[in-house]
C-alpha cells in the first residue's frame, strides 16, 4: 500500500508540535518536582528531567519491538544516543546569551558513568555473539532477556549513586506556592502527550521510509533518532537559556544512560530476544564513544562550553550523518534507493 505523503507530512507536523508541547509541560513540571523535594541540579538534570524526555525513545522501542522490527528501535536509539551528545549541547550553546556551564560532578561522574554504559552495552552486545551466535551469519549474536538484565542492573546502580548524592545534599526546601499533586498531573499528562505524538510520528516516519527502501537501521540511526530527540533538545535549550547549564548538559548525560540502560534491555525483554549484527554495531559505538570524548574535553576546558565550541559539536554531528551513509552502504551493498 502506497504512502500518502500530504497526509503523511500533516501528522508528522502534528506530532511535532504535540511533542513540542509536552516537553515544555515536562520541563516546567519538572523543576517545580525538583524544588519541592530539594533535588540537586545534576540529579534533576540526570534523573527527573531525563528519564521524561527520553520518554519518545522508550516509545520508539517499545512499539518498534511490537511491530517486529526491534532494528529500528535499537538504531533510534543509538543514533539519538550520538544526537544527544553532539547537537542538544551544540544546539543549547548557541542559543543560551552566555557559555553554559558545566560542574566537576558533571564532568567525572555524569560523563564517566555514560561512558561506562557505552562500554557495557556493547559488552552485552558481544555476550549475544559469543554464546547466542546466528546460525550461518558471521558475527551475529542474539541478545537475550538474561543477557538484557546486565545494562538494567547497571542502571540500577547508576540510581543507586543519586540516592546518595540527593541523601548527602543538604538544602532548604521551596515549596511556597507548588501544588505537588496538580504538579504529578501535569507530569503524567505530559508523558502521555509525548507517548501519543511519539507513535505517530515514528509510525509515519517508518512507512516513508519503507516506501522508499530505506533501512531499518538507517532510518532508525538518522531520522526517528533526530525526531525522538525533539523533547531532550527543548528542555536542555530552555535550561541553558535560562542559566542553568548544568541541568541542561545533566538531561543530555542522564538521557542517554536511561536510553542505553534502560531503553534497549525493554524492548528486548518484550520480545525476549533480538539479533545483533555486531561488525555494524561496533562502528556506532565507536563513535557514541568519540562523540563523548569529544563533550568530555569540551566541558572540561574552564567548565563551560562556549559558542565556538558549540558549532564544533554540530559540525561533527554532520560529518557522523555522512559516515553512516557511507558505512551502511559499504556494510550492507544495495540498502539505498538508487
Amino acid at each position: 500500500m502506497s504512502v500518502n505523503y500530504a497526509l503523511a507530512t500533516v501528522v508528522i507536523l502534528g506530532a511535532t508540535a504535540a511533542i513540542w508541547k509536552g516537553s515544555d509541560w515536562l520541563e516546567t513540571t519538572s523543576a517545580q518536582l525538583s524544588a519541592y523535594y530539594g533535588l540537586p541540579m545534576v540529579v534533576q538534570g540526570a534523573i527527573v528531567t531525563a528519564v521524561g524526555s527520553s520518554f519518545p525513545e522508550l516509545a520508539s522501542v517499545v512499539f518498534a519491538g511490537l511491530a517486529g522490527s526491534l532494528e529500528l528501535g535499537v538504531g533510534a536509539i543509538v543514533g539519538s544516543a550520538i544526537f544527544n551528545i553532539l547537537v542538544i549541547p551544540g544546539v543549547a550553546g548557541v542559543a543560551a546569551e552566555t557559555p553554559v556551564e558545566a560542574s566537576r560532578t558533571l564532568v567525572y561522574k555524569e560523563a564517566q558513568f555514560y561512558m561506562l554504559a557505552v562500554s557495557v552495552l556493547l559488552i552485552t552486545f558481544a555476550l549475544g555473539v559469543i554464546y547466542y551466535p546466528v546460525a550461518g551469519e558471521r558475527l551475529h549474536g542474539e541478545v537475550t532477556r538474561p543477557l538484557a538484565l546486565i545494562p538494567l542492573a547497571l542502571y540500577g546502580l547508576y540510581i543507586f549513586i543519586q540516592y546518595q548524592d540527593t541523601s548527602d545534599h543538604d538544602t532548604e526546601l521551596d515549596r511556597d506556592g507548588i501544588d505537588i499533586r496538580r504538579q504529578w498531573a501535569y507530569l503524567l499528562a505530559s508523558l502521555a502527550v509525548i507517548l501519543v505524538a511519539v507513535e505517530q510520528l515514528v509510525g509515519q516516519v517508518e512507512a516513508i521510509g519503507v516506501e522508499l527502501g530505506v533501512s531499518q537501521f538507517l532510518l532508525g540511526v538518522t531520522i526517528i533518532a533526530a525526531a525522538t530527540s525533539l523533547p531532550d533538545t527543548l528542555v536542555s535549550v530552555r535550561a541553558a537559556r535560562a542559566g542553568r547549564g548544568v541541568v541542561s548538559m545533566a538531561n543530555v548525560l542522564g538521557s542517554n544512560t536511561f536510553d542505553l540502560l534502560v531503553a534497549i534491555p525493554v524492548g528486548i525483554m518484550l520480545v525476549g530476544a533480538t539479533a545483533i549484527d555486531f561488525a555494524m554495531a561496533v562502528p556506532m559505538f565507536g563513535a557514541l564513544t568519540g562523540a563523548t570524548i569529544l563533550l568530555f574535553a569540551l566541558l572540561r576546558t574552564d567548565m563551560v562550553l562556549t559558542e565556538t565550541e558549540s558549532y564544533v559539536l554540530v559540525g561533527a554531528y554532520f560529518l557522523f550523518v555522512a559516515w553512516v551513509l557511507v558505512e551502511v552502504t559499504r556494510i550492507v551493498p544495495g540498502v539505498l534507493p538508487a
